[in-house]
């Protein structure tokens, strides 16, 4: 755990000490505060009522978009300037490698969406919320970024190129976030069932709408160790070599 704890920190340094984490979290803030306020047909004033949806319909999409560019460089960078065989030599395995990479940015999501309470505490201010449904929906923001986070550094562990990473990332993403959905429709029985449920998009929206079932914990659960799991067969695999 130790070991795990380092990497974790080291990493979450880098993200503040590239400016990429400031990027992230103004951009992030930016954009959800404008859709959530300010845009179209769908922001709070429009609809007239205290709810947080807007937020976690534009939080949903743009972490989807965030994600693979904060994951890309994470092991993708250690093979192109060869620190990756640097870590191995000290007392620290694979999975720690993966796992530590994991939990620096998933912290890094998790800071961006405390500095979206006060989204929260204004719309509360307003009406009458339903504070239930608001901590469930930032659950299933937490549970999506963590999946689509796993992802991300499998594809980082299969490439030195960050941009391969970026877009493998992408396209395994719009699969879980788009395509099962779409090719399920397509299908019936076993097979469309199987294809509905990898839809990320219905669970995601089960546990924002205040559903939080064991079907969709584990549904998020796999998603994550299968990704984490897949990045340090990875790394194995290329040690081997």
């Amino acid at each position: 755990m130790k070991q795990i704890w380092i990497i974790t920190k080291k990493e979450l340094k880098g993200y503040f000490d590239s400016l990429m984490a400031y990027i992230l979290i103004v951009v992030f803030l930016g954009l959800s505060g404008f859709f959530t306020w300010l845009y179209g047909n769908n922001d709070v004033f429009f609809i007239n009522r205290a709810t947080m949806q807007p937020f976690f319909g534009i939080a949903y999409w743009t972490l989807f978009i965030f994600i693979p560019a904060l994951t890309m460089k994470q092991i993708a960078e250690e093979y192109k300037t060869g620190t990756i065989e640097l870590m191995l030599t000290k007392p620290v395995s694979d999975w720690q490698i993966v796992t530590g990479k994991f939990l620096s940015t998933f912290l890094l999501i998790v800071v961006s969406l405390i500095l979206t309470l006060p989204y929260y505490i204004s719309i509360a201010s307003i009406g009458p919320i339903d504070h239930g449904s608001v901590w469930t929906g930032y659950l299933g923001l937490l549970l999506m970024s963590a999946a689509y986070i796993s992802l991300g550094i499998f594809a980082s562990s299969i490439t030195s190129n960050q941009i391969v990473a970026f877009l493998l990332a992408l396209i395994i993403g719009i699969f879980f976030q788009i395509l099962f959905g779409i090719i399920a429709s397509a299908f019936s029985g076993v097979a469309g069932d199987f294809l509905s449920y990898m839809d990320m998009r219905y669970h995601y929206q089960s546990i924002t709408r205040g559903v939080v079932d064991s079907k969709n914990l584990i549904y998020f659960a796999s998603i994550i160790m299968m990704g984490l799991m897949a990045s340090e067969l990875s790394l194995v695999k290329r040690n081997l070599n």
